[in-house]
């Protein structure tokens, strides 16, 4: 099954040559940016904020809080990013999402791996891998969930379960036109837990492929940990 597969690719590869699917110079089998494209996305390294991981652009040395989680209460114990969502990293994420260019969950999923190489999830043993679950109707109209897809190739490489025990119960509109404040008021009671789901004592990680002020995360870790989970990290392709 597998030689097929592999004869498959390779017969495919002779008809339509791979191509970086921002600028459409050849790369190698698998891959999906060229080495130019690549270089230009933006890699999350400290200092950053131990909570979000929000980068900072100075000299700090010990663990800080960034403005984004002064003053409110983020339910997850810390949140990592692999790359700023801006350029190219934005456009691949974009066209994943609302392209239906599905194949680039593999090329997302690999930058969603290299956050979760940071040393704040890295070693740590969960119990589940949580998708961010999408609201019924938008998942219709999308056909799929990102989040679920991510969710998936995360639990295939750390060998953990993944368990869609969170469903989004009310539609909201859109966050982009809210501060955090306001993303936070209208994501309350947005999530459950699904009938019939125990998280108690569970160490959780949750998966999204964006976070923008965090505020979704945290919904869906308050719900975690107020139905008994343990600890809630979560891991994110990118970050605004």
């Amino acid at each position: 099954m597998h030689a097929t597969r592999e004869l498959l690719l390779g017969f495919s590869s002779l008809l339509y040559p791979p191509a970086c699917t921002i600028c459409a110079a050849s790369v190698g089998s698998r891959e999906y940016l060229c080495a130019d494209c690549e270089g230009k996305l933006s890699r999350i390294v400290p200092p950053f904020c131990a909570k979000c991981s929000e980068p900072f652009d100075g000299a700090i040395t010990t663990p800080f809080s960034c403005v984004n989680c002064a003053h409110r209460k983020l339910y997850f114990d810390a949140a990592s990013s692999a790359y700023r969502s801006r350029g190219i990293a934005r456009r691949v994420i974009l066209n994943f999402k609302y392209g239906k260019q599905i194949y680039l969950r593999h090329l997302v999923g690999g930058w969603l791996m290299t956050a979760l190489d940071d040393a704040r999830i890295r070693g740590r043993k969960f119990d589940a891998v949580v998708p961010v679950p999408l609201h019924p109707a938008k998942q219709r109209e999308r056909g799929f969930n990102q989040a679920a897809l991510l969710a998936h190739l995360a639990g295939v490489q750390l060998g953990v379960p993944v368990r869609p025990i969170l469903e989004r119960v009310r539609f909201t509109t859109t966050q982009t036109a809210f501060d955090r404040a306001e993303r936070m008021q209208n994501l309350r009671h947005a999530f459950r837990l699904r009938r019939n789901r125990d998280v108690r004592r569970l160490d959780v990680l949750l998966i999204d492929d964006v976070l923008t002020t965090g505020s979704t995360l945290s919904e869906c870790a308050r719900v975690l940990k107020e139905s008994g989970a343990r600890a809630v990290y979560a891991a994110t392709a990118a970050r605004a």
